[in-house]
């Protein structure tokens, strides 16, 4: 987990965030930012670069590194502060909350405004950046791609797809983006993975979360990643979550990709409720994922 930054804004000057975004420039380059190139990405004085660069490092904003030359990175919680401070300049967040989930690929938090919002920092590369490298297209058409390119083309891609998808599909309402963040609604409910459904409604609620499936792909989107994890459960129904994989549906594996979801959707709902949903040759995936494909699909109740 990254440690938080929120408690760093009133401490930070206005010329400590100049030498954030110095660096952040000299990272379109290089993950490691030459010293002597810093006042130019800064537009700041040798001697006010080394004084912010001193008060950078102490709160852990900036990492130095002596390898053929003194070069300096930025660390996320340096890139936490530089969105969080767009996103508090734009009076997008007033208030900041605690933790609402942390994860493997991004970090988010209760902020609040004219309303509870949530604050989703993407951490994609930052832990494990060969493997999102290799299997997203958006990490792979620059000659240096770091993790933070990695983490703000995700957020990017994420914010434009709750865009076009919202209020059609049951996604949350995204509010504003910078760099690697994304501010949307908070969500009401429990995550899918931690309900206990009663045994009349399980069928309701896999009928809700097919449906959402043919929405997204009617919209022209498969989520490519669905699971449990990424479906909340309230009484107004069903909410899918985390889209920055989603592929458009003339994409080559998109078809595949709506068939491991439906897949997954169905599987879970199996496995933890046998009994209103058994393994039958009826209920079949592959049929379930060709009605949604063909704008046919209606309730799971057809295929009984």
């Amino acid at each position: 987990m990254v440690r938080n930054v929120a408690e760093l804004l009133p401490e930070l000057e206005e010329a400590d965030f100049y030498l954030l975004s110095g660096v952040e420039q000299g990272m379109r380059f290089s993950e490691w930012v030459q010293r002597e190139k810093l006042p130019k990405f800064a537009d700041m004085t040798d001697e006010e670069v080394e004084y912010r660069l001193e008060r950078c490092l102490k709160r852990g904003l900036v990492e130095k590194k002596t390898i053929q030359y003194e070069g300096y990175t930025l660390q996320f919680e340096g890139y936490d502060a530089l969105a969080l401070r767009a996103l508090v300049q734009r009076d997008t967040i007033g208030e900041f909350g605690s933790p609402l989930g942390v994860g493997k690929e991004s970090d988010v938090y209760e902020v609040r405004s004219y309303k509870p919002l949530a604050l989703k920092y993407h951490r994609e590369g930052y832990t494990n950046f060969r493997e999102v490298h290799k299997e997203r297209d958006y990490a792979s058409d620059k000659e240096h791609v770091s993790w933070m390119y990695t983490a703000r083309k995700a957020a990017e891609r994420e914010y434009e797809i709750l865009e076009e998808l919202y209020p059609d599909v049951s996604v949350p309402q995204p509010i504003d983006q910078n760099r690697h963040a994304i501010v949307m609604e908070k969500m009401d409910g429990v995550e899918l993975s931690r309900t206990k459904l009663e045994s009349e409604q399980v069928v309701d609620v896999l009928d809700l979360l097919l449906s959402e499936i043919a929405r997204a792909y009617e919209g022209g989107y498969v989520h490519a990643d669905m699971s449990e994890y990424n479906v909340f459960v309230d009484e107004s129904g069903v909410t899918v979550f985390d889209w920055p994989q989603a592929v458009p549906t003339d994409h080559e594996n998109a078809d595949e990709f709506l068939a491991r979801d439906v897949g997954n959707a169905i599987g879970y709902f199996r496995r933890k409720y046998p009994r209103e949903v058994p393994a039958s040759e009826d209920l079949s995936s592959d049929e379930v994922a060709d009605a949604i494909a063909s704008g046919t699909f209606e309730t799971v109740a057809e295929f009984a």
